[in-house]
């Protein structure tokens, strides 16, 4: 046996509706019984079917027939070990598409990267996207051993940031460093801000050599219009889309607004979406769709700038927030993203029209025939690892869609914009084995994605909610004891 990377995961009692499964050891035949399964295409959910899993792979789905169930006549699929899922939901992992690897904050290590892989998986994510690591060969080493089974963690594409290692000033430098990236391994690239003609040569020579690119459009010479005409596969965030419905082409900023000062670029991007005129963005939504431009709004990491309180008194930061992390949050202008400094609740009031506005503008894209995916960008802006990503799926319930839409968007959607449409996010024969099982209802209440299992009442009785294994490439992992590793990290971290 390999090695593992990261420390042992403690040992916890398993459910009794477990039989032979060990956490982290993969078996030769898993079967999943009498679950209620969600597809993670747009589906209603379906059940109660056995989902067979040999060698990181689904290899079954056995629709159950409920009266031959009852008596005893029902023809089961037959496994080395077994989950019992009765009453319980089955979903494909998530993905979580705009994702930062990091194993220090505020430089404060945070022990190497156990304590976010951990996160990652105790809140069901089973592939991450990073995007924009700076150490490009350090994050491709990570996926590697990752892809061995040398540590646990969730599956791995490497998007490295396009502007790392050395300044792009030509067309001829901006091709060059896409060829080093395919070269190096990248399964795609990031790029923030940039001039206009440098992004078409890099776009046009990744398309040559297949790597899909992601745009953090920054307020730049470039908007959404530039990622229209020149293919970009997905728009991260949202700034670049209303920039490109002003009428006159430039958001209106006072005359001593400075962009690098942080708490001046957040808090006029928080009235940026009031300025966009209805009928260009409807242009530009429209010619998004057209041109297979996917749209990751990361939606959580934004959401202190409408609600600072909440943001910062999360249930979970308690027991499972590292100390390094928590530092990085506090305002400080060396921390990207930690703005507060004179946040003011005025900068909120405009933070919930911007909100309502641009989740507006996501049930127009959809509506388009758009792709939505799902990312979190945690590790800034009092959003942790994961946790981040379940909160995702929250807000674009609130943006108005329906729980089997928001399932798809970070499960689906996002292995669609991935490329791996047909390799991962859905429960179907000959996909990875990348398998959530939830107690309780995520189409009635997506916090019972939450890693953290509560009690509840419901209908005067007590039941229990929360994430109970996640199953990454056929490895299954108890979420309890994942949580209670977690605690030991960060427990060992706050000591003097």
């Amino acid at each position: 046996m390999r090695r593992a990377l990261f420390a042992l995961l403690l040992p916890m009692a398993l459910s009794a509706q477990t039989r032979g499964v060990t956490h982290g050891q993969k078996s030769p035949r898993l079967v999943i019984r009498n679950a209620t399964m969600v597809d993670g295409n747009g589906t209603p959910a379906r059940g109660p079917v056995d989902i067979v899993v040999e060698n990181g792979l689904i290899t079954d789905i056995a629709t159950l027939d409920p009266v031959a169930m009852r008596r005893g006549e029902a023809r089961r699929p037959a496994g080395d070990v077994q989950i019992d899922a009765t009453g319980k939901f089955v979903l494909p992992g998530l993905i979580n598409a705009h994702t930062h690897m990091q194993s220090n904050r505020s430089g404060q290590s945070m022990g190497g990267f156990e304590y976010y892989m951990l996160l990652e998986l105790a809140n069901g994510v089973t592939t991450v996207r990073e995007v924009g690591a700076e150490d490009d060969t350090g994050s491709i080493r990570l996926r590697e051993r990752q892809a061995k089974g040398e540590f646990a963690g969730p599956r791995i594409l490497v998007y490295p940031f396009f502007g790392a290692r050395r300044p792009i000033r030509t067309t001829a430098d901006a091709r060059a460093r896409i060829r080093e990236l395919k070269a190096m391994g990248a399964d795609g690239v990031k790029i923030t801000g940039i001039d206009r003609d440098l992004m078409g040569a890099l776009e046009d020579e990744a398309h040559k050599l297949g790597l899909p690119v992601a745009h953090h459009t920054g307020v730049e010479e470039t908007t959404a219009w530039d990622d229209i005409a020149f293919g970009t596969r997905s728009i991260e965030h949202w700034y670049g889309i209303p920039d490109a419905a002003i009428a006159d082409g430039r958001q209106h900023f006072p005359s001593n607004y400075n962009y690098l000062n942080e708490t001046d670029r957040f808090r006029w991007a928080g009235r940026l979406w009031r300025e966009a005129d209805p009928k260009i963005l409807d242009s530009v939504l429209t010619a998004m769709v057209k041109a297979n431009v996917a749209w990751v709004p990361t939606l959580d990491i934004y959401e202190a700038s409408r609600d600072l309180q909440r943001a910062q008194t999360q249930p979970w930061f308690q027991d499972y927030l590292h100390p390094s992390l928590a530092n990085y949050f506090k305002p400080d202008p060396a921390n990207h993203g930690s703005y507060f400094i004179g946040w003011s609740s005025t900068d909120e009031v405009y933070w919930k029209e911007n909100y309502r506005l641009w989740m507006s503008a996501l049930r127009d894209f959809e509506r388009k025939g758009g792709v939505i995916g799902c990312g979190d960008d945690a590790g800034f802006i009092y959003q942790m690892y994961g946790y981040g990503l379940v909160r995702e799926m929250e807000l674009h319930a609130e943006a108005g869609f329906q729980p089997l839409k928001v399932i798809q968007h970070c499960t689906g959607n996002n292995a669609k914009i991935l490329g791996k449409e047909n390799e991962i996010g859905r429960v179907r024969v000959g996909f990875a084995a990348d398998l959530l099982l939830v107690d309780g209802n995520p189409l009635e209440d997506l916090k019972s994605l939450y890693p953290t299992n509560q009690v509840q009442l419901k209908d005067g009785q007590q039941v229990r909610a929360g994430l109970e294994w996640t199953i990454a490439a056929g490895v299954p992992f108890h979420v309890p004891t994942l949580s209670a590793r977690i605690k030991q990290i960060v427990d060992a971290a706050k000591k003097p």
